[in-house]
């Protein structure tokens, strides 16, 4: 046993690459079990992180034995050995392809949404996983990193097999190990917890780095004058070189701290764009479920919340969108429909146009409309809808996704979508 956890095997091997420390290196970890040992060695580095995804082609009736491994870039690698020793035929290495493939697609959406990766052209690159044992998978990312433009690639984990350096054939420039045992089994004899990694132990681990090396986030809390007496209150989050801002609208009845919106708002702002998450109502209003679903009322209140953005310094210059969701969504609808309205962009997630119709026509903002596959009456209400704007639109369907976006990876799809959305058609104004 040589490791607590990836997080001890992580610390361990960011001793060994000490001296890389103040080079102009990136450090790629390989989804899921080699992101958390490689977030430790960027700490250490103080080096960005980011992902490198290859996906290992498992023996059908042996999944942890690799036959090969393919990677993003259309990078392919089949170990010959393996698939003869297996009785491997062509027709169920093609079906384990097929699945492994739909899964890489799956994960650069996961974890990557719509954030570009880490520029590789021309630098040192420093490739992590928790462990090697056939050599196939980190032989596929060392190709995949060279495809991309990598000046020099250093593969390092913390437990190999002896004389694994052999197996990558060149492929490194330099490989690092903490241990090369001779016997050697598989990765988790030398780990006392090798439970599998999460994909939300991966985001926190991307993010943990990412905070570190992203965007510089103006962050505060504001009140917002939106009629005689009444304030509502909201966060205010504007990136160092931002490009746009973007309101929230909540529906039914949520606030400024529902997590679904802080989740999107979290992705723009990596991606560089300025958020307001505020409240519509006031904690006396909220209490009347009424108020819920009073269009006109939310959509002034949205519109006088835009009124005020727009006089601060932080917003001097800079295009403003709305996010809508469920009734918050009719809200942002009805409050871009306003002729005085200068919004340049719209995403309603989950929304009820059905509550703004009348003013879907007099829209001028391009819209996305994001609905679940799986939230019938919403999506039927939604294709109605966008027979009705006028404007630029395109309707998304997340396959697979309820009205709230509670299935795996389908929140990050609509935040990749939003972020999209509002950088691209931010950039045109």
């Amino acid at each position: 046993m040589f490791f607590t956890d990836r997080t001890d095997a992580g610390r361990q091997l960011a001793a060994r690459l000490d001296h890389l420390k103040g080079r102009d290196v990136v450090v790629l970890g390989l989804p899921r079990g080699g992101v958390p040992v490689a977030a430790e060695v960027a700490d250490a580095l103080d080096a960005p992180l980011d992902i490198c995804l290859v996906r290992k082609l498992g023996v059908p009736q042996q999944p942890e034995l690799a036959m090969g491994a393919l990677g993003e870039g259309g990078v392919r690698v089949v170990n010959e050995r393996v698939l003869q020793e297996a009785g491997v035929g062509a027709r169920d290495l093609a079906a384990v392809e097929e699945r492994e493939h739909a899964e890489l697609d799956q994960r650069a959406r996961r974890y990557r949404g719509s954030r570009p990766s880490v520029p590789l052209e021309g630098r040192t690159v420093l490739v992590v996983d928790d462990g090697l044992a056939t050599g196939a998978t980190a032989l596929a990312a060392c190709r995949v990193v060279r495809a991309r433009g990598a000046a020099r690639i250093i593969l390092a984990v913390p437990v190999a097999p002896r004389g694994w350096k052999a197996r990558l054939g060149g492929e490194a420039d330099e490989t690092v190990s903490v241990h090369a045992p001779e016997l050697f089994y598989a990765i988790g004899q030398f780990y006392r917890d090798f439970t599998q990694t999460t994909d939300a132990e991966v985001l926190a681990s991307l993010d943990r780095i990412r905070a570190a090396h992203g965007p510089v986030v103006q962050d505060a809390d504001v009140r917002i004058p939106v009629a005689d007496g009444v304030t509502l209150a909201g966060r205010l989050a504007v990136p160092e070189g931002a490009t746009g801002i973007v309101l929230f609208a909540h529906g039914s009845g949520s606030s400024r701290h529902s997590p679904r919106n802080r989740a999107v708002a979290g992705a723009l702002n990596r991606a560089g764009l300025g958020t307001l998450l505020f409240d519509l109502l006031t904690e006396a209003e909220a209490v009347d479920r009424a108020h819920v679903f009073d269009t006109p009322l939310l959509a002034g209140r949205l519109a006088r919340a835009t009124e005020w953005l727009a006089g601060r310094p932080e917003s001097e210059g800079l295009p403003l969108g709305y996010f809508g969701a469920s009734t918050g969504a009719a809200a942002a609808l009805w409050a871009a429909g306003d002729p005085e309205s200068s919004v340049a962009a719209v995403v309603s997630r989950g929304g009820r146009p059905d509550l703004a119709a009348d003013h879907l026509a007099r829209v001028k903002a391009p819209t996305l409309l994001v609905v679940g596959g799986r939230d019938a009456l919403v999506l039927d209400l939604n294709r109605r809808a966008e027979s009705l704007l006028h404007c630029e639109s395109r309707l998304e369907i997340v396959e697979g996704a309820t009205h709230l976006f509670e299935e795996p990876g389908a929140l990050e799809e609509v935040a990749e979508l939003a972020t999209s959305w509002f950088t691209g058609h931010f950039r045109d104004q």
